[in-house]
Parts: C-alpha cells; structure tokens; sequence
C-alpha cells in the first residue's frame, strides 16, 4: 500500500534486464540485480512516509515509548503488507506505467521482472506480512493489514482509479491504515484518536496527490487515468487543494485532547506554514503566473513528517494532556 501516491515523481533505477535473467548484452543477472528489482516493486520510497505515521501512532497509543521489538515487528509486517500493496499494483498497472514517463522504468515495464515473478512476490509478501504480524503483534493488527492490501488493489486500483476523479480521495484510505495498525498494535484495539489520525492523513492525501497530479498533468492524460487535474481546470483543482487543506490542518487539532500543548502548537504552527503555501498555488492559479505544484508537494511530505513527529515527542515525554473540555 501507500499513501496513494505518496513518493510519486520518483522514478525506478532498476536497470534493464529480460525475465529470462541475462541482461540485454548478454550476460547473467547477478543476486543484487535481481533483488534489487523485485525491492522496486514494493516501492520503498511510498513506504518510508508509512513507517513516518506507524511509529508515532505506537507511541500516542499508550502515551509512552513502546517497546522496541513491538515496533520493530509492527514496522516489518507493515512494511511487507505495504510492499505486497505495490507490487500487486505493479502487476496490475503495467500498462499504464508503459506509457508514463514517470514510471516507464519500473520493474515490470522494463521487464527486470517476470509478470509471474511479480503476482507471486506481491502475494507471498500479503501472507508474511499476515504471519508476521500474526505471530508477533496481534490478531487485529494481521487482519487490518490484510484488509488495507484487498481495499488497495480491489477497490482504488481495480476499481476507482481509472473511473473517477475521486479516486485518490476514496482511494488514499489504504494509506491512511498504517496508523490504525500501529494503535492497534500497542493497545489491541482501535479508539478515536487512530480514527483521528487517520482522517489527517486522508485529508491530507487528496492536496498531496492532486500538487503531483498538476506536474503530470500530460502523463496522466495520455494514460487515461481520470486524475482531477485532467478532468479539471487548475482553478478548480488549486481550490480543491486549499480546500482539503484546511479541513486537513483542523482535523489535526481534534488531537489536542489526547495530547498536550508541545503538539497542539506545533500543529498549528506547521499548519499556517502549509496553509500559507496552499493559497499561494491558488493565488498563482488565479493570476495566471507561473505555478510551481511541485514545491507544494514537496512540502506536503515536510508538513505531515512535523505534525508526526511532534505527535512522537509529545507523547515520549509524557506531558500532561488537554483533555476533553467537557
């Protein structure tokens, strides 16, 4: 899985190679070739902004440190369920990654790896990723991943992605689960701030996708993929983005009752810094300057590691929280 398109605009390195492992003068695939292939297919770029939100999650949710080999088994299952997500969407995407210029060099488009080769390591990294969490974590957690990897492919890949300009909105609550899992790694449950988090992410994933989406406007177009900017003037797709924006740094405050005040300000701080950003797209849109979308994206990734990364500290040292006003 990921946050939709989290590490968009990076492209693969892998270096060109037939399934039939000789490369294309001839020669054999070395071990580091082919593993380093099949670690493109699960995108590890995507995966690094989950581990960003898994962790703090573990941390707010019981208000302390966890223990390390708690978090280091939540991260490995996650990490594995995370990379089966991509490397089925890989297999699934193949065609449209052929005719992106952003994604044309990926594994299965420059043929590094096998179509068969691909379906059976994305499969068999869903069921480790079961076990491991299975056997280390909980229940709970094995079966929130399971259920993130299905929501992934069956319904934002093989459904909304190529039908509906909604799709990384709907589709971005795949990505949104890494902190679900993490609540319910430490607790065993699932309480109202996992739910919380997971609506800052899914706010947020729609002015982070949508900042790419105007950069590759023409590639998206070109591979039939509905993104709003396609369908969209970029008037409408810029206030779609300030839009989702505010909404997205109101819902991190809805935080501030399980934590203190070191992360409500740092909440609130980083979300003017975003928000100014936000409206200048929009106001550069509106003036018919030159836009730089890429900029936001760039620090869209920024703000979310701030806000995540307060919400850890915050709950490492043990403040006292606000709490309810009620």
């Amino acid at each position: 899985m990921s946050l939709v398109h989290a590490a968009h605009g990076r492209s693969d390195n892998t270096s060109a190679v037939h399934p039939t492992g000789e490369s294309p003068a001839g020669g054999r695939r070395g071990f580091r070739q082919v593993a380093g292939a099949y670690a493109a297919l699960a995108k590890p770029r995507v995966i690094e902004l989950l581990l960003v939100t898994t962790i703090p999650a573990m941390f707010l949710a019981g208000r302390e440190i966890p223990s390390p080999w708690l978090v280091l088994a939540t991260l490995v299952g996650g990490t594995m369920a995370a990379g089966s997500a991509n490397a089925l969407n890989c297999v699934i995407d193949a065609d449209i990654d052929k005719v992106m210029n952003r994604t044309k060099r990926r594994p299965l488009v420059r043929d590094s790896v096998p179509r068969r080769g691909a379906l059976i390591f994305g499969l068999a990294l869903g069921a480790a990723s079961f076990a491991v969490l299975y056997l280390t974590v909980n229940l709970l957690a094995a079966l929130l991943a399971i259920a993130t990897i299905l929501f992934y492919i069956f319904v934002y890949t093989l459904v909304l992605k190529r039908r509906t300009p909604q799709n990384v909105v709907w589709g971005g609550a795949a990505g949104c689960m890494p902190v679900v899992i993490g609540w319910a790694a430490v607790e065993g449950t699932v309480q109202w701030p996992a739910f919380v988090m997971f609506g800052v992410i899914f706010f947020w994933t729609p002015p982070h996708t949508w900042a790419l989406a105007m950069k590759y406007r023409e590639d998206y177009e070109r591979a039939g993929v509905p993104m709003l900017p396609v369908v969209a003037t970029p008037q409408h797709v810029a206030k779609q983005i300030v839009i989702y924006s505010w909404v997205m740094v109101g819902w991190t405050l809805l935080l501030a009752p399980a934590t203190s005040w070191l992360y409500a300000s740092f909440a609130a701080l980083a979300g003017a810094w975003f928000l100014f950003y936000a409206h200048r797209l929009y106001s550069s849109v509106r003036r018919g300057v030159e836009t730089k979308p890429m900029a936001l994206f760039h620090r869209s990734n920024t703000y979310l590691m701030i806000v995540f990364c307060a919400l850890a500290v915050d709950s490492a040292i043990g403040l006292p929280v606000l709490g309810l006003p009620f």
